[in-house]
Formats: C-alpha cells, sequence, structure tokens
C-alpha cells in the first residue's frame, strides 16, 4: 500500500493545535484593503476554528 498524501492546499492552510482543534484564518484580508474598516481587519487578523460541520471534510485532506 502507497502513503496517503495530504492535500497541498490544506496543509498550507490549516494548523492542527495541541488540544486536536483546526485553527484557520479568514478570508478577504488579501488585497484591496483600502475601501475597508479598521474594525473590520483587525477582526479578520484573528485566526478561528473550523466549525464542526466542516471538521471531517478537513480531517480527510489533513489525514487526520
Amino acid at each position: 500500500m502507497p502513503k496517503i498524501k495530504t492535500h497541498s492546499s490544506a496543509k498550507k492552510r490549516f494548523k492542527v493545535t495541541g488540544s486536536g482543534k483546526i485553527k484557520r484564518n479568514h478570508a478577504y484580508k488579501g488585497h484591496l484593503l483600502t475601501k475597508k474598516k479598521k474594525n473590520r481587519k483587525k477582526r479578520l487578523l484573528n485566526a478561528d476554528f473550523i466549525k464542526k460541520c466542516d471538521l471531517k471534510r478537513v480531517k480527510a485532506l489533513l489525514n487526520i
């Protein structure tokens, strides 16, 4: 049996914490930042955790 490869884009986007939760970054923080409010940009900076409904799919991509 060959080894199962991790999905390349998923390993760049997600990090697994010590407790097993999966962290993700917010979208819409890459460009066109001049028209976005300061509070919105500050909120998008903070990382968030994967929702329960998407957890199974992300774990499959990361082979966890």
